[in-house]
């Protein structure tokens, strides 16, 4: 019986290490997030998410809707126990109802932000909704999260993306992480010049989207959501999707709280 105890004990120790090491982050393009969501909605997504350490939010309402959205939602989560926090963007740079903002919410308990989270300027002319970026820290180790949502496949992302090169030189000190809805999989060629850099994507052959009807029980269209890291100052514990829309009675009821699934990424910082 002792026997037993030393190989196990070890391994509960090693396993309560790692998960107190790691950060738990989620990207969710909450499509329209605003004033339409209902409060049965927003308590849903409250419990959704309530396992995580932090939280970006794509497609945030840029009117007078999104901001309080997201206050509500947080709100909802302190309720249940935990203590957040949580910053929003102001509106990006694209005019008309182009422009949306970005929403990032973390777990005090775990996270720290550094700093005031900011909207990358730098490519704003090219890229319609620039990219919302915040430092956060754990452990003594810091990384920053960039959060991004891509104009339509119909509009052509690459043309936006292709400017994520150059962005890892413009904050050589810090440890990015891409994140978001980028309208595109993470196989097409306009991902190489990061993959290069030794950006990896999180996610491989993973549909993010939902169907407007499931076909033979496939309720998932497009690899759209994804997170880049780059290996040589992340080491990725885990990364997947959650099938909230399980939770519903059929994708149609699902599609009222988003188009898209929350992706996940568990890592470490070197």
């Amino acid at each position: 019986m002792k026997k037993y105890c030393f190989v196990i004990i070890p391994f509960l120790l090693l396993s309560w290490n790692l998960a107190f090491a790691s950060v738990n982050v989620c990207s969710w393009n909450l499509e329209n997030f605003g004033s339409s969501k209902t409060s049965k909605t927003l308590e849903f997504i409250a419990n959704t998410l309530q396992t995580f350490d932090i939280i970006a939010i794509e497609e945030v309402v840029a009117g007078n809707g999104g901001a309080p959205a997201v206050a509500r939602l947080a709100d909802l989560m302190n309720r249940k126990g935990k203590s957040w926090d949580y910053s929003i963007s102001t509106p990006t740079s694209t005019k008309g109802h182009k422009s949306e903002r970005y929403a990032f919410i973390w777990n005090k308990s775990k996270i720290s932000k550094m700093g005031e989270a900011w909207l990358e300027k730098k490519y704003s002319d090219e890229i319609e909704r620039e990219p919302y970026m915040a430092t956060f820290r754990k452990e003594g180790k810091a990384f920053t999260i960039a959060c991004f949502h891509a104009v339509p496949k119909s509009a052509n992302p690459e043309t936006e993306i292709k400017y994520f090169k150059y962005i890892p030189a413009e904050y050589p000190s810090l440890n990015l992480i891409f994140c978001g809805d980028f309208n595109c999989p993470q196989s097409n060629s306009v991902f190489n010049p990061l993959k290069k850099m030794g950006y990896s994507p999180a996610l491989e052959n993973q549909k993010t989207t939902l169907r407007d009807k499931c076909l033979n029980g496939d309720c998932l269209a497009s690899e759209y959501d994804n997170f880049f890291f780059d290996k040589g100052k992340i080491t990725m514990v885990g990364a997947g999707i959650l099938h909230f829309y399980k939770s519903y009675p059929d994708v149609h009821e699902a599609r009222k709280v988003s188009d898209h699934v929350p992706v996940r990424l568990i890592f470490e910082v070197k």
